[in-house]
């Protein structure tokens, strides 16, 4: 809570919250004396009103400071796993998602934060710095609503576990930028590779 558990005992903290709901200290007043905002204070009176007795503001650890050797080589082997798929020529997919491995990590019992995981990923090599985002400078070539259907058609491997490739297609309205319509559909690469254009809208279930 803001470093507030090495600036103030409990005891301290739990008087002057105390004086306050008699109606003794006013609230910029404790505001000032703790220095803490009007939001933290609140919270602070939420959590002293539902226990005073218990109330306090010591820091606890939520997890412990070593892992076990079992969660570091679970840890490892998905950290690989998702190398193999960043990797994978086939699949467009370019960066690591941490916050996914910790999620599923924490499926398995496994309570981690995400600087964990990317400090082991940079040790085993399974790490790869965000690139910047260009800035879109797209021109919009329309001045309403459907004038202008844009259709786009792109053949990936979808799916890390897929065991050929896919047809998205996907039509965008060029004023709005909104996606009217998208589908999927297994085809050979030649066939892909054939779609007769232009495809006409509304397109035809």
């Amino acid at each position: 809570m803001d470093q507030l558990h090495k600036r103030f005992t409990n005891e301290q903290i739990r008087v002057l919250l105390q004086l306050y709901c008699q109606g003794l200290l006013t609230r910029v007043g404790v505001q000032e004396m703790l220095h803490i905002g009007k939001s933290h204070l609140f919270v602070l009176l939420k959590r002293y009103r539902q226990d005073p007795e218990s109330f306090s503001v010591s820091y606890k650890r939520a997890t412990p400071l070593r892992l076990s050797a079992t969660d570091e080589a679970e840890i490892e082997r998905a950290l690989l796993q998702e190398k193999e798929i960043v990797e994978d020529q086939r699949l467009p997919i370019s960066c690591y998602n941490y916050t996914a491995m910790r999620d599923r990590l924490a499926k398995k019992g496994i309570t981690i934060s995400v600087n964990t995981i990317i400090n082991r990923a940079k040790r085993l090599g399974c790490y790869k710095p965000r690139k910047k985002r260009k800035v879109h400078d797209r021109e919009v070539l329309t001045a309403s609503i459907g004038a202008l259907i844009q259709h786009d058609a792109s053949t990936h491997l979808w799916a890390p576990f897929a065991e050929e490739k896919w047809v998205l297609i996907t039509s965008i309205d060029d004023f709005s930028r909104k996606m009217l319509f998208a589908a999927s559909c297994c085809l050979p690469i030649s066939s892909a590779r054939r779609l007769p254009g232009p495809i006409s809208w509304p397109p035809k279930p």
